[in-house]
């Protein structure tokens, strides 16, 4: 079954599109969300061509008001968007006609679909690479909050998830705010190429028109315009820096999201997630599910997947534009769809934590303490090959004796090593902490440096 198109949609085609073949190339079902930006676009290129005595000053407001009007239309959802027009920018085209008449067509005029479709996209993804950098500095204001009020918390630190060192809890957290402020630079920076303005290169090799290019630019608050008409209409290179920087920010929130589920558990006891964040089981009452963590952690592979999807469309693409790059939309709508709503679950659950204080201390078992032991070994003038080798003869023995190293007796410490001393009693869990004075360590000041610094930065927001 063949559906009728309008003849100007159609051109030299004898034959309407078949119905399968209109559904399989409308994209309208996911691009219509591109509509704001297609009029915003179409405004001010009707202005431009008007300033340039391209069209009249007359036909530029009566485009500009229809435009308006269906801007309104599709707000309040009144407008119709129909499949068989294959696309959001044709849609819109479409229903011009129907507001003012032939003049609408002079609208595309120094304008192709190709450059048209690029300026649309770079348009949302600016929006939305906005909305990201708003988000992540969100929940970097949270964390960093959280840090300064549990600044006295000492916590195990992991390695290959065996406890490793005692770290403060204040410490941990701001290591996410770095990891955090990297995905802020990240998008920052795609921010840059994602503001160049393609519009004005036409199908692939510029316009016979005198055009203002860096005008439409200034309007559409573009940074610079693109410098070949070629690349301008074929590049998706910001889609792939968009989801690429998605991809690092989920893996972010996954591992945040993973520590968060091991230590909710009984075995861990560290955290307790706020009730509003968890979920019960179907059959057992005690089951208190980390259900919203989970999910950002299982979200990051459908981000991964757009990114991997957009980078296989891409890498066989002769110049310059062709219907695959059709392809970059759905992906990209997605990746912002779940990148954004994934940040502030986050933010919100990790505000929502009660921190277990007590059965972080009481989980550390002086165990934790060998490399003190091994730094204590180098202050009394061993090397610190040697004084590793003495602390893991010890941890050995003490595990066969069922001690703890702290429950050894002095004597135990002299027969591994004579320059054990009385003093060795004095390490500590916080004294350990303390020790880690180094630019970046653990040291309750360094910590608080950290977190002084961050706090600047966030008043910079």
């Amino acid at each position: 079954m063949a559906v009728k198109k309008e003849a100007r949609l159609r051109g030299r085609f004898k034959e309407d599109i078949d119905a399968a073949a209109q559904r399989f190339v409308a994209s309208v079902p996911f691009d219509w969300r591109l509509y704001k930006y297609d009029i915003e676009g179409g405004v001010v290129h009707a202005e431009m061509l008007a300033k340039q005595r391209i069209i009249s000053r007359q036909e530029f407001e009566k485009i500009k008001a229809g435009l308006r009007d269906i801007l309104a239309e599709i707000d309040s959802g009144k407008f119709k968007f129909k499949l068989e027009l294959e696309d959001v920018h044709m849609n819109i085209e479409s229903r011009l006609f129907e507001l003012i008449g032939d003049t609408a067509g002079k609208l595309h005029t120094a304008r192709s679909r190709n450059d048209q479709v690029a300026l649309d996209m770079r348009l949302f993804a600016r929006e939305a690479a906005g909305t990201v950098i708003q988000a992540l500095q969100a929940i970097n204001t949270r964390l960093v909050d959280m840090a300064g009020k549990n600044i006295k918390v000492v916590m195990p630190g992991y390695t290959h998830l065996q406890q490793a060192q005692p770290v403060l809890f204040s410490h941990y957290l701001m290591a996410y705010f770095e990891m955090f402020s990297r995905d802020i630079a990240r998008f920052e920076s795609c921010l840059k190429r994602i503001n160049v303005l393609p519009l004005g290169s036409g199908a692939l090799a510029g316009l016979p028109y005198p055009v203002d290019r860096e005008f439409v630019a200034k309007r559409l608050g573009f940074d610079s315009v693109s410098a070949n008409s070629m690349d301008a209409v074929s590049d998706r290179d910001f889609v792939l820096e968009f989801e690429s920087a998605a991809a690092i920010a989920m893996m972010h929130l996954s591992r945040m999201a993973e520590d968060v589920i091991i230590w909710s558990t009984r075995e861990f006891g560290f955290i307790d997630i706020g009730d509003a964040y968890a979920t019960s089981s179907s059959i057992m009452p005690q089951k208190k599910n980390p259900d919203a963590a989970e999910l950002v952690r299982g979200k990051a592979g459908r981000v991964y997947g757009h990114l991997v999807g957009m980078l296989t469309v891409m890498k066989g693409l002769p110049l310059t534009y062709n219907r695959d790059l059709q392809e970059d939309k759905e992906g990209f709508f997605d990746t912002f769809d779940t990148l954004v709503p994934c940040i502030e679950m986050m933010s919100g659950l990790m505000a929502s934590l009660k921190i277990n204080a007590a059965r972080m201390k009481y989980s550390m078992q002086s165990y934790i303490l060998a490399t003190d032991l091994a730094d204590y070994l180098v202050n009394k003038g061993l090397s610190f090959r040697e004084a590793h080798a003495v602390v893991s003869r010890m941890v050995s023995y003490a595990i066969d004796n069922n001690k703890e190293l702290n429950e050894l007796e002095i004597k135990e410490y002299k027969g591994f090593c004579e320059r054990f001393e009385g003093d060795v009693r004095s390490i500590t869990l916080q004294k350990s902490v303390e020790a880690r004075t180094s630019q970046g360590g653990t040291a309750t000041d360094e910590v608080k440096k950290s977190i002084e610094k961050a706090r600047e930065i966030i008043r910079g927001y």
